[in-house]
């Protein structure tokens, strides 16, 4: 039987297993149990190993050329299509086509015209279409034509929009008297505003700086003839019970921010008794601060 004599303290032990065991315990390290296949090196490993360290491995294990798994041959030689100089390229990336310096100059590729008629989605260009509102003549892409009518500028936008989104139009209409007031309001509308001067009677600003006629506003609505029972909607459209007003003072009025009296003052409106009990008997117009009112 041969003895296992330690390394390091020189106690003979009747088996390699109890070498193993006392050198481990007795002296924190484990003994050698394989052999690099490189620089013959002995080392600890606990699975099959045939290195003792990654340098030992890449020294000894090559990736390059058909060494590496992935080989396919190396590259291959071409001609480069523009210059005819040869190049080498790996075809197992795309086909070799041209060369480097080729490729590194620009001026040989060609740059694509794509514009008008040339453009794939070329749909034949500006068209000629009339605004909805000033009927003035422009161009515009067809396909930036998608709504149901076509305007020049920010201002007719706003003006249909205003026109659009008003009564029946608006998304929050649940019903009201805003129905055409019949026979004699054209009249009396052109009436008015020629009476006040195309003027918005509450702040003053003209048709001109508007860019339209200001609104005709009723005083009294029209509704509180309608529900009189001696009365009939045409009795609202009198000169008395209408004023001129811009559509933000419009709006004011509509919303009960102006008083009647107050619109009937500046209107310079005599007073007439209407059908919701308001009178105005005299030919004097007062201030609707006065003991008139």
């Amino acid at each position: 039987m041969s003895d296992h004599k330690c390394p390091t303290c020189g106690r003979v032990f009747e088996t390699r297993r109890g070498l193993g065991v006392h050198h481990s315990l007795k002296h924190e390290k484990r003994l050698p149990n394989r052999k690099c296949d490189r620089c013959d090196e002995e080392f600890y490993s606990e699975y099959e190993k045939k290195y003792c360290s990654d340098i030992c491995h890449d020294k000894a294990v090559s990736y390059t050329g058909e060494s590496n798994p992935n080989y396919r041959g190396g590259k291959s030689t071409t001609a480069c299509e523009l210059c005819g100089a040869e190049f080498d390229y790996y075809p197992s990336e795309k086909p070799g086509t041209y060369c480097s310096s080729c490729v590194e100059e620009e001026s040989w590729r060609p740059t694509r015209d794509i514009s008008g008629a040339n453009n794939p989605r070329w749909s034949g260009g500006k068209i000629t279409v009339e605004c909805e509102i000033c009927d003035a003549s422009f161009k515009r892409h067809p396909g930036m034509i998608n709504g149901e009518v076509t305007l020049c500028s920010r201002d007719c936008h706003a003006t249909w929009l205003s026109d659009e989104f008003t009564g029946e139009g608006h998304p929050n209409w649940r019903g009201g008297g805003n129905a055409a007031y019949g026979k004699g309001w054209n009249a009396v509308r052109e009436a008015a505003l020629e009476r006040d001067e195309y003027e918005c009677v509450y702040c003053g600003v003209t048709a001109e700086k508007l860019g339209r006629n200001p609104d005709v506003h009723h005083i009294v609505p029209v509704r509180v003839f309608v529900e009189t029972p001696v009365l009939i909607e045409q009795d609202a459209h009198t000169l008395d019970n209408v004023v001129s007003l811009c559509p933000a003072c419009h709006r004011t009025a509509e919303f009960g921010r102006v008083s009647r009296a107050e619109l009937r003052w500046r209107g310079g409106i005599a007073r007439h008794v209407y059908p919701d009990g308001h009178g105005w008997g005299s030919k004097t117009v007062a201030s609707p601060s006065s003991s008139a009112l």
